[in-house]
């Protein structure tokens, strides 16, 4: 079967996780995020940003969508990018930021410092991105409420947006800032994707691979029904379709291996 390997490692390919050029049903909270980022990156005016949801609901696919689609915009602010699963400790954020924005080492409250009073003079806004922000939960909560008492310090120039599994992350860590006359950050939650959203998905990924369809609209929306029962993963659907080409492609090639030769019999 010339070309029936390309079809199907072009359909491994499309099932990837990767950040497609659009989000389906991600249109609203993609919208939300680029307003903020414009409001205050290129705006000027210092904020944060809380976003949650389950894990493989396209927080951080949609943020990176948006980081791209708005480089032009963000590029006279210093943006920093930091997932905090790299992290060995809550505390190991304050080097890391100190290292991005080129400050000398320096561990501890000294650290800490230093990063408050180069974010409070003058200078380039700073978009500080962190990924996976459940991993900063420590004792008392200090880590996570300086990072999100930054924006409103006097002078910052600090915006930042976080990322976290947890729903209740900010009433936990930082009911504190909420009770402050400024109020906590703004809160953004993906929910989990629908059986019909993730057919969708599934769809448009595999309607880039030419000709007949690799897996049929059965499987699929069988895919979709069983995901969407369970956790609404995006990432789990694609993976799972990704196995299920596997297989139909080690059939095929078992089948093509056994096909009688013309004129003969088993």
């Amino acid at each position: 079967l010339p070309g029936t390997g390309t079809c199907y490692q072009q359909a491994k390919r499309v099932l990837h996780a990767a950040v497609p050029e659009h989000l389906h049903a991600r249109e609203k909270e993609t919208g939300i995020i680029q307003q903020f980022l414009r409001d205050h990156v290129c705006g000027h005016r210092p904020g944060s940003l809380y976003v949650s949801g389950a894990p493989g609901t396209g927080k951080t696919a949609c943020l990176s969508r948006v980081l791209l689609d708005c480089k032009d915009e963000l590029a006279r602010s210093k943006t920093i990018v930091l997932n905090c699963m790299a992290l060995s400790s809550p505390q190991g954020i304050f080097p890391a930021v100190g290292q991005q924005l080129g400050l000398p080492t320096a561990t501890g409250r000294e650290g800490v410092r230093r990063l408050e009073k180069h974010l409070t003079t003058k200078g380039p806004m700073v978009l500080l991105v962190l990924d996976e922000l459940d991993q900063l939960e420590s004792k008392g909560q200090d880590v996570l409420y300086t990072l999100f008492e930054w924006p409103r310090l006097p002078g910052s120039r600090l915006v930042l947006v976080g990322l976290a599994n947890a729903l209740d992350l900010t009433d936990r860590s930082l009911a504190r800032l909420g009770a402050r006359p400024a109020g906590g950050p703004r809160l953004l939650h993906f929910l989990p994707y629908t059986k019909e959203q993730l057919t969708t998905i599934l769809q448009e990924r595999l309607g880039q691979v030419a000709g007949d369809p690799v897996l049929d609209a059965a499987a699929l929306q069988f895919c979709a029904r069983k995901v969407s029962a369970v956790s609404g993963d995006a990432r789990k659907a694609l993976d799972i379709c990704r196995r299920a080409v596997e297989v139909v492609e080690l059939e095929v090639r078992s089948q093509t291996l056994l096909k009688p030769l013309p004129g003969g019999e088993y």
